[in-house]
């Protein structure tokens, strides 16, 4: 990642706004191999599942088993809920983007003609954030909460009822070094952000003037309060969990620490993959032929 480049983009874009509920953008500068087939039980957990409550959903290719994690009990007892109340019942599978993770939960999903662009549809409200990190990870087969973009919601507040399964690449030895200096930018990248929020008014107002100096003079100055605020923090590395995990089985290790990450598949792994498989449209990532959750039930 150019860093200049990056804060150039992002102080322009202060200011954006975003309707649809997102996963995250796909990373596809990161270099990756091939994703092979090792099974989502062969990697070591923090946590024991057997003491979570477990979700059995019945989708158009197979049925998918989830366990929800204690530790995130606001996300956990807000799936139970709309898994009880029926709500999943019937909704799309809308975005879907092979070797990075497949979407669902938008009720306004139910019944959409083929034109329809899907994405902004939940119940009317948002979940505190719950991070977990580094316990829980974006490892394949992780089970996490849609957001909005941080623009919009610095909070990181996530869908009251969007939520997305990583499917993932596999990085090789020698890339993990390079997703530990992504992780360094990345933090360099999120405290430009929340400083640059602070400036919000005179951003917009030096836009609307064409002030392109002091655009740069206020980038300038904000770069040095990131680097000097992450040259004072620990090390951004990863835990052996997470080296393991993605070195074996998989996942997107870019949205760690961004997004909510509150269960994790036990059973279906296989149907995930063949709805990451299927043709979808360019424009928006939504399947070409409709696969949809038939209904959900808490079976523990």
């Amino acid at each position: 990642m150019k860093l200049k480049n990056f804060y150039i983009t992002a102080i322009v874009a202060i200011t954006a706004l975003s309707c649809s509920m997102t996963s995250a953008e796909k990373d596809s500068s990161a270099a990756t191999t091939d994703q092979n087939n090792t099974s989502i039980t062969n990697t070591k957990t923090t946590t024991n599942l057997d003491n979570c409550k477990k979700v059995e959903i019945e989708t158009s290719l197979g049925n998918i088993t989830v366990a929800l994690y204690n530790e995130t009990p606001k996300h956990r007892d807000n799936f139970i809920k709309l898994v009880n109340e029926g709500y999943y019942n019937g909704v799309l599978f809308h975005r879907v983007i092979k070797d990075f993770m497949i979407q669902t939960g938008d009720g306004n999903s139910r019944n959409a003609g083929p034109d329809a662009h899907l994405g902004a549809g939940d119940p009317g409200y948002t979940i505190e954030a719950e991070f977990v990190y580094p316990q829980y990870f974006h490892k394949k087969g992780a089970l996490a909460a849609a957001r909005t973009g941080d623009q919009v919601n610095p909070e990181r507040r996530s869908s009251g009822s969007q939520f997305y399964i990583v499917t993932g690449k596999v990085y090789a030895g020698d890339q993990i070094a390079q997703l530990e200096a992504q992780m360094r930018e990345m933090k360099k990248a999120d405290i430009f952000q929340k400083l640059a929020m602070l400036h919000r008014n005179d951003i917009m107002k030096w836009q609307q003037t064409g002030d392109r100096e002091s655009l740069m003079r206020l980038q300038n100055e904000l770069i040095a309060q990131a680097e000097a605020q992450v040259a004072n923090e620990p090390a951004s590395t990863l835990t052996e969990e997470q080296r393991a995990a993605y070195s074996t089985i998989g996942g997107t290790p870019h949205l760690d620490g961004q997004y909510t990450v509150f269960g994790e598949v036990v059973t279906g792994m296989d149907v995930v993959e063949k709805i990451q498989q299927v043709e979808t449209r360019k424009s928006d990532d939504r399947p070409i032929n409709d696969i949809k959750i038939i209904s959900a039930h808490v079976i523990n």
